[in-house]
């Protein structure tokens, strides 16, 4: 038996005294002997108080009162102890002969035999003890070597195109996962890498199996699971070796060991954490019906879009036509056309009235030189108005050539302005986009009916109408519940039998 704590220092004064008159002596205190036991007790209770102990279970006796009685020894001596119902319907396991446990209590006396022994507060398991101590040790020194960091862990892959499940082949935890991914996201693909998930060889095959799926890096993520268990059942999960192997691993890693309770090391260094392992399959893959949801909403969001799009050109398309009609060039060329008939109705009244003035001048010339008569000047004033007319023709030549060019350049400029080139271009771009938005709307379509299309085939493979189909049929007794077993349908019972195509109702004769 250990005693997991000092031994208290305690002293006893007793006064004797060996004299003969002493003993003679009428006023001396003698001790009955339950008054001696009542006050041994409250010395050993107040001199040792609660201390633990961890020794081996012998002698375990449970009366119909609750109580627990058994002695617990080691190689060298024994104690008998004490264990009320209070204190015992509290403790996590039943105790056994030959157990070794680890005890919180206190020292007491029974004092109508006079024989010490220990109240028992509290019992745990001392093998159970030891591991959670080894747990918590390894937790606290991975953790200060940052294999727990949060900014370590990886997400998980939103749609993962295959999934590694590590685990037992013959355990309950990989039929709820492989029920769970079926339910949910069926076109997933699955690949299982079966090892022992209990045993003293079960942690090395773990590990191998984790490096193994990092190797051939053919799943997107693993998912790590066992059912639940005791702390033992669990332990091959709280291997240091694994731990690091879960860290080095390539491939994202969840876990879905024992029940919500259970924490192990690898749940500690993994990427994430699920309570359970129907959990862990939930977190990996999303839900196919939720996924579909969502296709027909941006679908139907993407057509809205489209059509908001076409009718906004469509806006623009005529409000580009009607301005082209206020803007129309052919009113614009007609007025340059007035303009121009205007200018040449006054050139050519200028052209009158210096025609008309150098006419008078000539007359008025002409009488005076009919006066003066010289011939010399009058051939140097023919000469001169000859010269004078010639003159007169190439000023109204060139005034009004370059008023026929001004009015030719004008109009070939607002030619070019002209905004129904602008229209015919903005017509044509808008034609080009409105081709390039259907044929976008159209290859979209065909994308989500392609992935569409493995998921109704899925769905249609693990229907139970397609089982019907093949001429299977599901039986239920009269209320509706389905028979699995012939001994559910005694003689004279009325079953009903669904078919593929309609349903058939009957009585037995024999089972």
């Amino acid at each position: 038996m250990r005693v997991l704590r000092g031994k208290p220092q305690y002293h006893l004064r007793m006064d004797l005294d060996p004299s003969p008159v002493a003993a003679v002596r009428s006023d001396r205190d003698i001790y009955t002997v339950s008054r001696l036991n009542r006050e041994v007790r409250v010395v050993l209770e107040r001199g040792f108080g609660t201390l633990w102990l961890e020794a081996e279970i012998s002698n375990l006796a449970k009366p119909s009162s609750g109580h627990w009685y058994f002695s617990l020894k080691d190689a060298g001596a024994q104690v008998r102890c004490a264990m009320f119902r209070q204190r015992n319907m509290l403790c996590a396991f039943t105790a056994r002969d030959g157990q070794k446990v680890l005890v919180r209590a206190r020292i007491g006396l029974y004092e109508p035999r006079g024989e010490y022994q220990l109240i028992i507060d509290h019992m745990e398991d001392a093998g159970l003890g030891a591991l959670k101590r080894q747990f918590e040790e390894l937790s606290a020194k991975l953790e200060r070597e940052g294999l727990f960091a949060a900014d370590r862990k990886r997400p998980l892959p939103k749609l993962p195109t295959r999934i590694g499940i590590v685990t037992s082949p013959t355990g309950a935890a990989v039929r709820d996962i492989l029920h769970v991914l079926a339910r949910r996201f069926p076109a997933v693909a699955v690949l299982i890498y079966p090892v022992p998930v209990q045993g003293a060889q079960a942690a090395a095959d773990i590990i191998a199996a984790v490096a193994m799926a990092g190797r051939r890096a053919e799943c997107d993520v693993l998912i790590l699971a066992r059912g639940g268990g005791s702390l033992e059942d669990l332990w091959a999960f709280n291997d240091e070796r694994l731990a690091r192997a879960i860290v080095a691993s390539p491939i994202p890693i969840i876990t879905g060991i024992g029940h919500e309770i259970d924490f192990t090391i690898a749940d500690f260094a993994a990427d994430m954490r699920a309570p359970t392992p129907s959990a862990a399959a939930e977190l990996v893959v999303p839900d196919a019906d939720e996924w579909h949801d969502a296709f027909m909403r941006l679908g139907a969001r993407l057509q809205r879009c489209m059509r908001r799009r076409i009718e906004g050109h469509g806006e623009r398309l005529r409000w580009l036509t009607g301005r082209a009609a206020t803007a129309s060039p052919a009113a614009r060329l007609t007025q340059q056309a007035q303009r121009l008939d205007e200018l040449e109705q006054c050139l050519l009244r200028a052209l009158r009235r210096q025609l008309l003035t150098a006419r008078e001048r000539l007359h008025w010339l002409t009488g005076r030189a009919g006066l003066v008569s010289p011939s010399a000047r009058l051939a140097q004033q023919g000469l001169r108005l000859e010269n004078l007319r010639q003159r007169l023709d190439r000023a109204w030549q060139q005034l009004h050539g370059a008023r026929r060019a001004a009015l030719s350049d004008n109009q070939s400029r607002l030619w070019r302005a002209s905004p129904v080139g602008q229209v015919r271009h903005t017509a044509a771009r808008h034609a080009a986009l409105f081709a390039r938005l259907q044929a976008a709307e159209l290859s979209q379509l065909r994308r989500s009916r392609e992935r569409l299309l493995p998921l109704v085939r899925t769905l249609n493979a693990v229907s139970p109408l397609a089982t019907l189909e093949r001429g299977y049929a599901i039986v239920t007794s009269a209320t509706g519940h389905i028979l699995r077993d012939a001994a559910d349908a005694p003689p004279d019972t009325i079953i009903e039998a669904r078919l593929s195509v309609g349903r058939v109702r009957a009585r037995v004769e024999r089972s």
